[in-house]
């Protein structure tokens, strides 16, 4: 069986990967009640909690130090919250004077993260940004309210039938009288071997949680999260966010920021606001991102990364991706 190489779709600098950085950005699911405490006195952060409360109409910064984690949790306050610790996050690492920011060689984030990783790439202001996420995650919210879904990542066996389960669960919920355009269920984020997120209608995430061993899965759990996000329950979002970004003003991002929707990087500011939007419903590739950038021969070392905002969710995924790369890896806690 011959291996695809997949770092032929990276780009690379000549630069010893050791002296290079990869800066990584969390989506939603990594907030908590008191993100911010750490990075509120690093330069321009105050200020960037600032103009979010002129741009949100209420103070994020004290919901993300005092809660309550009900409110924190809900979508339209999350995405926010995330996007705006995990910059400020940035600007502690910048702080240090370590010239890791600078030696930033490739970029990513999950889901809402990936506003993060373009702002810091410099393909839109950390203002637009925040708007972009403001509708974003209104709008996803509105899309929740509509259908009951939910999100659970699956742990699984190796001849587990993750495709059959999907397709099993979308049948019962045609079978309990739901309406074959909500009957929907299947795989919203590639994490790493063995290990997804399924999303779908809450009838539908419920069987696989009734059925999990006959379909090979080993366990499961339930995201904190209030809809089916990368799904076609997201579709009246994914319109709303379309028409945000023809109206947003960007940039080709000086640093190379890898794409939810297909792990490429972006090239041009008409792939971005096709991509952005398609996103919203259709799976993230983050384990298709990990190989890309991490993908090297066995005698050459791996470039420093950080991951920049709440929670290590996304380094615990790297360590099952790429554990050399894990080695050289670090969290910049906010």
């Amino acid at each position: 069986m011959v291996r695809r190489d997949q770092s032929r779709l990276a780009l690379r600098p000549k630069t010893a990967p050791e002296d290079t950085t990869v800066i990584l950005f969390p989506g939603q699911g990594s907030q908590f009640v008191g993100m911010g405490y750490n990075v509120i006195e690093s330069s321009n952060v105050k200020q960037m909690f600032s103009i979010a409360k002129q741009i949100l109409g209420y103070d994020l910064l004290d919901l993300c130090l005092n809660g309550p984690i009900e409110t924190l949790n809900k979508t339209q306050y999350c995405q926010p919250a995330i996007y705006v610790t995990s910059l400020a996050a940035v600007e502690c690492l910048r702080q240090r004077g370590t010239g890791d920011v600078e030696a930033c060689v490739a970029t990513a984030g999950f889901s809402v993260g990936e506003l993060s990783a373009l702002v810091f790439a410099g393909a839109m202001s950390f203002e637009d940004g925040l708007r972009l996420v403001k509708i974003r995650a209104e709008s996803m919210q509105y899309a929740s309210e509509l259908v009951p879904s939910a999100m659970i990542t699956v742990f699984f066996n190796a001849d587990a039938r993750i495709s059959f389960a999907c397709n099993a669960a979308r049948e019962w919920c045609v079978r309990k009288g739901i309406e074959e355009k909500d009957a929907i269920c299947n795989i919203a984020n590639y994490l790493f071997p063995h290990c997804k997120v399924i999303a779908g209608h809450e009838e539908a995430i419920n069987f696989l949680e009734m059925n999990a061993k006959d379909f090979g899965i080993k366990r499961s759990k339930r995201l904190p999260v209030s809809g089916a996000f990368h799904t076609k329950l997201m579709e009246p979002a994914r319109k709303v966010m379309a028409e945000a970004l023809r109206k947003i003003h960007l940039e080709v991002p000086l640093i190379p920021v890898h794409s939810n929707f297909d792990a490429k990087i972006y090239k041009d500011v008409v792939s971005m606001r096709k991509k952005l939007a398609k996103q919203i419903v259709s799976p993230v590739h983050w384990e298709q991102i990990l190989h890309i950038v991490y993908d090297r021969p066995k005698d050459m070392k791996c470039p420093k990364t950080f991951e920049c905002g709440p929670g290590k969710s996304l380094l615990s995924t790297l360590s099952m991706v790429h554990a050399v790369a894990r080695r050289s890896a670090h969290h910049i806690s906010v």
